[in-house]
């Protein structure tokens, strides 16, 4: 299937690993030119250098959406480099899962106020356009409650569900499109899951358990459902909340 996606200008935030990294790599092999950001400047040079690799057109730039100088900067350097950004995907996340302050202070500043710092640096650009895509990589834990004390993190991941929808509603008459992508528990060498099979297996075997297949998913199932969203052929989806999680929530929505 052609996703109509060749030439099309991608930003994708957390891109130099897992989630994020499949992510560009899914819009790169649908022909889109991709603006690559992330806080290690190493490892997002490494991707930068496997994209191009693939016949890609990438502009790496180190960001931290934690700070709004550093957003504004990435933005402008997007639209020196291409002249435009078509589809924004905000995917970086603070991962602050303990039940202290400290938690609360960096789900609210990276994974919530980094998506509305994007969302305000790309949006002037795509209501010239009149034409857009966003996407705000959140989790089943915006839906669902476990047994754990990552508040600041499950109520982040809800207010970009909610944020999501309110954009689709307010911005959707300009042509610009807004959905959230809720995976579930994924596994890749270097992130959370991997890091907590090894430390703390009761937890892991606890995530495990909870999914049909008996497995975590993998950064592609994720990236997959991920560029289709963003994708034209995903046009009538705006304001969706879409679980990708192989059945572990077990919620009916």
């Amino acid at each position: 299937m052609d996703l109509e996606l060749t030439g099309k200008v991608a930003l994708v935030t957390g891109a130099s690993r897992g989630i994020g990294r499949a992510i560009a790599e899914g819009l790169a092999a649908e022909g889109a030119r991709l603006v690559i950001a992330a806080r290690g400047a190493e490892a997002l040079e490494e991707a930068k250098r496997a994209l191009e690799a693939t016949g890609a057109e990438v502009l790496a730039v180190p960001a931290d959406v934690g700070d709004d100088a550093s957003v504004s900067a990435l933005a402008e350097q997007a639209r020196e480099r291409f002249g435009r950004i078509d589809i924004l995907i905000s995917n970086a996340s603070a991962l602050a899962v303990t039940g202290d302050r400290a938690s609360w202070d960096a789900s609210l500043n990276v994974d919530v106020m980094g998506a509305v710092r994007l969302v305000e640096a790309v949006l002037p650009t795509m209501r010239t356009e009149g034409a857009g895509c966003i996407l705000f990589v959140s989790s089943i834990s915006g839906i669902e409650a476990w047994p754990m004390p990552d508040y600041g993190y499950t109520a982040a991941k809800a207010a970009l569900n909610a944020f999501a929808k309110k954009l689709a509603v307010v911005e959707g008459a300009n042509g610009i499109r807004t959905n959230a992508l809720l995976p579930g528990s994924t596994e890749f060498p270097g992130g959370g899951w991997e890091m907590m099979r090894e430390h703390q297996p009761d937890i892991y075997e606890m995530a495990r358990r909870s999914i049909p297949a008996g497995r975590l998913g993998t950064p592609k199932e994720i990236a997959d459902a991920a560029v289709w969203l963003v994708s034209p052929r995903a046009g009538w989806v705006n304001g969706a909340s879409l679980v990708v999680d192989g059945g572990q929530s077990k919620g009916i929505r």
